[in-house]
């Protein structure tokens, strides 16, 4: 974990807790090229009515548009919690270079928890993952969240 990772996870988070505020699933991401974010999201499914608006994908439409490119070879999507299926399928075709998380997911991670598909040999890119920055702040975001649900 370097000192560059953790403020770029701040930063996810501080996406995570606005999507929380607007009652979304406390979710957020940045993509980041040459020491800058190009792109953000955060969780947004239920206030646009889209079950693709993920914090991932909205970072990643974001990112391209700034590229002018729908590649992003040189990039590092930060993201509070492990992608889905879907997010971490964008990242592939996106062909990000590394995927950086807080959390792993359990019920519906594909980058190493459930599935495998940001490092998948059956695929045409790979991307390297990190896990576990900020870890325990992010869970607690997403914890407290569900707590108040239940």
């Amino acid at each position: 974990m370097t000192d560059v990772d953790q403020e770029f996870m701040r930063q996810a988070l501080a996406l995570a807790r606005q999507a929380e505020s607007s009652g979304e699933v406390p979710v957020g991401a940045v993509v980041v090229t040459g020491g800058e974010v190009i792109g953000r999201g955060f969780n947004q499914p239920v206030a646009n009515n889209d079950p693709t608006a993920h914090a991932e994908v909205q970072a990643l439409r974001e990112a391209a548009t700034a590229a002018a490119n729908y590649r992003l070879p040189n990039a590092t999507v930060y993201v509070t919690l492990e992608p889905c299926a879907m997010c971490a399928g964008a990242m592939v075709h996106a062909r990000i270079a590394r995927l950086v998380y807080a959390c792993p997911d359990p019920r519906a991670g594909a980058a190493g928890s459930v599935f495998e598909i940001a490092r998948s040999a059956a695929l045409n890119h790979r991307v390297k993952v990190s896990s576990g920055i900020l870890e325990d702040e992010c869970r607690e975001v997403l914890q407290a969240f569900f707590r108040t649900r239940r």
